[in-house]
């Protein structure tokens, strides 16, 4: 019996990539899937039903369950539809992978509204759209459930022509800690996920056009974690963030240092105290 047997999974953007090997991954673990694309290229552009259903197609052709889903992530309708697909489907809805995604990248000074609007839409503005259907109907079931959100190093740790990107990749993580401390009264667990791996959006980037770091940096050495937290193996844990990508998981923290406390003049600094103390107030290295 697979880790996932029973458990009815929505993966977005799961036409190519890192998507499609969780739900690959996820299939071959019993899971029925709904496998969501939009079918358009790595800048939002276009749309097809093509890459959905041949990843549908890859899971009935090794026995597992799987139906398709075009909706675009970025609309509340989208969101709304991706999940009634699954419980039209299957009756219910266990898993969200929020993975959809696109890139317009461009130094701030060159970032155009029109390329921030895009990206914001769909990775945070989709996060939430998906997020908020699949977060309500495992609310009002009463079984609890699982989301999986996917932000980015990007994000959390910042990289160089993607302020849009980041933003929103920021902006998926600080969500997703929101939505695990709302869902624990509802056993709605909820993860971050921040994958490095060879995908349509990483594959210009400088160093993953070396034939070893592709197999290194392999999109399907993610998905285990995802299943492994979309399983009840990780039935006790919420609200975490992980790092995952060629063969390497790490967990991620945005750390508080002890800094030092004024105690006179009610608290209050001198700019030169706050330089003399400077020493104390930071991290280290």
């Amino acid at each position: 019996m697979g880790l996932l047997e029973g458990k009815v999974i929505v993966v977005t953007g799961s036409g190519g990539g890192i998507g499609r090997e969780h739900a690959l991954a996820m299939a071959k673990e019993g899971g029925k899937l709904v496998v969501n694309d939009l079918g358009g290229s790595r800048d939002g552009s276009g749309t097809g039903s093509a890459m959905a259903d041949a990843v549908v197609e890859e899971i009935k052709s090794a026995g597992g369950e799987a139906v398709a889903n075009y909706d675009s992530v970025a609309s509340v309708e989208g969101g709304e539809n991706i999940v009634k697909t699954a419980i039209d489907a299957f009756g219910q809805l266990d898993v969200c992978v929020n993975n959809a995604g696109i890139l317009r990248d461009k130094t701030l000074s060159k970032l155009d509204e029109g390329m921030w609007d895009s990206v914001i839409a769909v990775h945070l503005k989709g996060t939430y759209c998906v997020s908020r259907a699949a977060f309500n109907h495992m609310k009002e079931r009463g079984g609890g459930g699982v989301i999986i959100n996917t932000s980015s190093t990007s994000g959390l740790n910042g990289n160089f022509g993607q302020s849009n990107y980041g933003a929103a990749k920021a902006g998926v993580a600080g969500m997703t800690r929101c939505m695990a401390l709302e869902g624990q009264k509802y056993g709605i667990r909820c993860f971050i996920l921040a994958p490095v791996a060879l995908s349509r959006m990483t594959e210009d980037l400088p160093g993953f056009q070396d034939d070893s770091f592709k197999t290194k940096m392999s999109p399907g050495l993610v998905s285990p974690l995802v299943t492994f937290l979309a399983s009840d193996l990780a039935k006790d844990m919420t609200n975490k963030t992980f790092f995952c990508g060629g063969g390497r998981i790490a967990e991620m923290k945005m750390v508080t240092a002890a800094g030092v406390t004024k105690t006179d003049n009610g608290g209050l600094w001198t700019p030169q105290e706050v330089a003399e103390k400077m020493g104390g107030i930071l991290l280290p290295e």
